[in-house]
C-alpha cells in the first residue's frame, strides 16, 4: 500500500505531539501529586483526599511491632515513618519477650511528629554483680553513662568504665586537689573529709566540676580524670569565694563563674579569670556563646564578644531562666514562681506559650536535643514537650530520682526501681533491693546498672 509521504509525515508529527503532550501532562500530574503528598494530603480509606501528617517512630530495641489505634499489620515495624490522619492516635509498641510501650499522640496536618525515644525492656533479664564495696559515700555518672566515679572517705576514688562486657575499675588519687583532706599519724592513705554538694561533667566525659563543703567553707575543684595532674582547685587558684560555676564548653577549658554577684569567665588552661562580664547576676544559662541571665532589672542576654548586653523581658529576681535549641530555632524559657513563659529568641515580643503550674519549680533543665524542658520540686514534676508545645504535670513515687538515660527518669521507692518517660508516662518497675543513694544508669542501650547493698549490679536489657 502506498501512502503519500507528506500525509505520513503529518501523521507521525501528530503522534509525536500527542505522545509528548501525554508525557508533559504525566509529569505535571506527578509533580502535583508529590506536592500534595509533601503538603500532607493523602487518600483516606474512603478514597477521599484529606490533609494528613506523618509519624516518625524509632525504638530500642529496633523492630518492635507498631499498632495504631488497635490496628497492627504484620509488616508494620519501628524504625520507620507512617502517614496518619490528623487528630489523636493511640500508638502501642510490642515485641516478643519484652514489655510494651504506649502513648496517645496528636497528629497535626502537614507536620511531622517524632517518637524517637520509646524503650522496651526485656522481661526475663540476666543479673550479675560487677563491683562491690562498703565505703561508698558519693557516686556520679558521666553524660555518656559509660563512666562511674565512686567516692568514699579516702583520697583513692574508683573510676569504673561500664562500656564493656567486663567493666574495668581504676583508682583516681584526689589527695592534692581538695583542701578537705587529712592524714592521720602513720596512715598511708589520706582521708577525704568534705561533703560533695554537686558534680558536673563536661561533654567530653573527661572533667568533673565538684562543689564541696568542708571545714574551710565551700570550694570548687575541676578534676581531670584523664590527666589528674592538670586538675585545678579553682577556689584556691583564684583566692575567691564563688557562688556558682558552670562548664562553658565541651571540654571544660572555659568556665562561667559568679563571684560577688558578678559574672566572670575562667580560662582553665591559662589559669586566668576575666574582668566582670556582667554585673548583678542572680541566675544564668547559656547556649553556644550566648548567655542569658536574671538581674534585679529583669532578664537580659549577653554574647561573648559583644560590647553590651541586650535587655529581654521583665521578671522577678527569683526567676529562673533557660535557653535551648529545638530544630533550627532557639527558645528562651522563663520560670517565675509557678508561671512559665516561652519565647522564640528571634522574636521576644511574641509569647509562644504560657502556663501556670500547681507548684513552684526548684530545678529546671532543657532536656536532650532541646525536645523538652523538665521542672520539678521534690516529687512534683512538669514537662514541657516542645514537639507538641504542651505541658504535663506528674509525680514520681519518691524524691530519690535521677536520669537513667537521655529520655528517661528513674525513682527508687522502698528499694523498688521505677522508670518513666520524660513526660511521666510509661511508668514501669525494673528491679528491687535498689539503693536510693546512688545513680541508676542505662548504658549502650543494653545494660542497666544500679547499686544494691554496696554492690554494683548489672542487668541485660536486650536479648543476647
Amino acid at each position: 500500500m502506498y501512502m503519500d509521504p507528506e500525509k505520513r509525515a503529518r501523521r507521525q508529527s501528530l503522534r509525536v505531539i500527542i505522545s509528548e503532550t501525554i508525557m508533559v501532562l504525566a509529569v505535571v500530574v506527578t509533580v502535583a501529586v508529590l506536592a500534595l503528598i509533601v503538603s500532607g494530603y493523602w487518600l483516606n480509606s474512603d478514597f477521599k483526599v484529606e490533609r494528613q501528617g506523618m509519624l516518625q517512630i524509632y525504638s530500642v530495641p529496633t523492630g518492635a511491632n507498631v499498632a495504631v489505634d488497635g490496628d497492627s499489620p504484620w509488616f508494620q515495624r519501628t524504625n520507620t515513618s507512617k502517614v496518619l490522619s490528623s487528630g489523636q492516635h493511640e500508638i502501642v509498641l510490642t515485641k516478643d519477650g519484652y514489655d510494651s510501650w504506649s502513648k496517645t499522640i496528636e497528629i497535626s496536618e502537614g507536620l511531622l511528629y517524632r517518637l524517637h525515644y520509646p524503650r522496651l525492656f526485656l522481661l526475663n533479664r540476666e543479673k550479675e554483680a560487677v563491683y562491690s564495696t562498703d565505703t561508698i559515700s558519693f557516686v556520679t555518672a558521666s553524660p555518656s553513662r559509660r563512666l562511674l566515679l565512686i567516692a568514699d572517705n579516702t583520697t583513692a576514688w574508683t573510676l569504673i568504665n561500664l562500656d564493656s562486657d567486663s567493666p574495668r575499675a581504676t583508682t583516681l588519687d584526689i589527695s592534692k586537689y581538695f583542701s578537705t583532706i587529712s592524714l592521720a599519724s602513720g596512715a598511708t592513705t589520706g582521708l577525704f573529709t568534705g561533703e560533695i554538694i554537686s558534680a558536673e561533667w563536661d561533654n567530653s566525659n573527661e572533667h568533673i566540676l565538684f562543689e564541696v563543703a568542708g571545714s574551710t567553707g565551700v570550694e570548687w575543684v575541676l578534676i581531670n580524670i584523664k590527666n589528674p595532674a592538670s586538675s585545678i582547685n579553682l577556689t584556691r587558684e583564684f583566692a575567691a569565694d564563688f557562688n556558682q560555676i558552670k562548664i562553658f564548653d565541651n571540654s571544660a577549658n572555659s568556665l562561667l563563674a559568679i563571684r560577688n554577684g558578678n559574672l566572670h569567665r575562667i580560662d582553665v588552661g591559662a589559669r586566668q579569670i576575666s574582668a566582670i562580664l556582667v554585673e548583678d547576676v542572680r541566675d544564668f544559662d547559656f547556649y553556644d556563646s550566648e548567655i542569658i541571665y536574671v538581674t534585679s532589672a529583669g532578664i537580659k542576654m549577653f554574647g561573648i564578644g559583644d560590647s553590651e548586653d541586650i535587655p529581654l523581658v521583665p521578671a522577678s529576681i527569683a526567676a529562673q531562666v533557660l535557653i535551648g535549641k529545638f530544630y533550627d530555632d532557639k527558645y528562651i524559657f522563663v520560670i517565675d514562681g509557678g508561671d512559665i513563659t516561652v519565647y522564640r529568641k528571634n522574636n521576644l515580643e511574641e509569647e509562644i506559650m504560657t502556663a501556670t503550674l500547681s507548684f513552684v519549680p526548684e530545678n529546671a533543665k532543657v532536656g536532650y536535643d532541646g525536645s523538652f524542658v523538665i521542672m520539678n520540686s521534690g516529687a512534683n514534676f512538669a514537662t514541657l514537650d516542645m514537639e507538641t508545645m504542651s505541658m504535663r504535670e506528674w509525680t514520681t513515687d519518691t524524691t530519690h530520682y535521677g536520669w537513667v538515660s537521655s529520655y528517661m527518669i528513674y525513682s527508687v521507692y522502698e528499694g523498688r526501681l521505677f522508670v518513666y518517660d520524660f513526660d511521666g508516662l510509661n511508668r514501669r518497675e525494673l528491679a528491687t533491693n535498689v539503693s536510693e543513694r546512688f545513680p541508676v544508669v542505662i548504658t549502650s542501650d543494653k545494660w542497666l546498672y544500679y547499686f544494691s547493698d554496696g554492690t554494683l549490679m548489672r542487668e541485660w536489657l536486650i536479648g543476647r
